[in-house]
């Protein structure tokens, strides 16, 4: 049995197509998705509104075994999806705005990558910051997922760099105001 991982076609891997998406002139990429039993009956992730950069994910915790996360504690999270992004992209995990300001909710190694060699389950990694205990529920929104280009570097070692205004100054250099 021959197991296939990206977008295949006769016997070659194929980038997906690019599609253009009229409204507000962004870019669409096709990205598999694969459903793990236990995100059985949960929505995939989706944007929430018509114009939204990232899709919600959910907890695929147990209906019967929330998860209380108590304060200044993390927890990993899993959603249920594994996904096969195509070359060249990564998706990119960030914090909820609202439970980062409402609970203190927030996720740590922010924003984290996805890789497109990345194949296992999307799981996301919860801090709580607040000062209460926060139960997670299954199918509670608790991060975003933004899929994103990726531009990839090259050195090119030098014996000294082109001199700036700033130069060596760092960490708050520029003030407050």
């Amino acid at each position: 049995m021959k197991q296939t991982l990206g977008f295949l076609t006769e016997s070659r891997i194929a980038p997906p197509p690019e599609r253009f998406n009229p409204i507000g002139g962004s870019q669409e990429v096709l990205v598999q998705l694969l459903r793990l039993p236990h995100a059985e009956g949960l929505p995939a992730p989706r944007y929430e509104t018509e114009q939204a950069a990232g899709m919600d994910l959910r907890a695929a915790l147990p209906a019967d075994a929330p998860l209380v996360l108590g304060p200044m504690a993390r927890a990993l999270i899993p959603t249920g999806f594994c996904i096969a992004l195509p070359q060249g992209y990564e998706a990119q995990v960030r914090p909820r705005s609202g439970l980062a300001l409402r609970h203190g909710i927030t996720c740590l190694n922010s924003p984290g990558t996805i890789d497109a060699d990345y194949r296992g389950e999307l799981q996301i990694i919860l801090i709580n910051l607040g000062q209460e205990a926060f139960p997670i529920a299954r199918g509670e929104r608790i991060a975003q997922m933004v899929i994103a280009p990726v531009t990839r570097g090259q050195w090119h070692e030098v014996v000294a760099l082109q001199e700036t205004a700033r130069g060596h100054a760092g960490f708050g250099s520029t003030g407050r105001g």
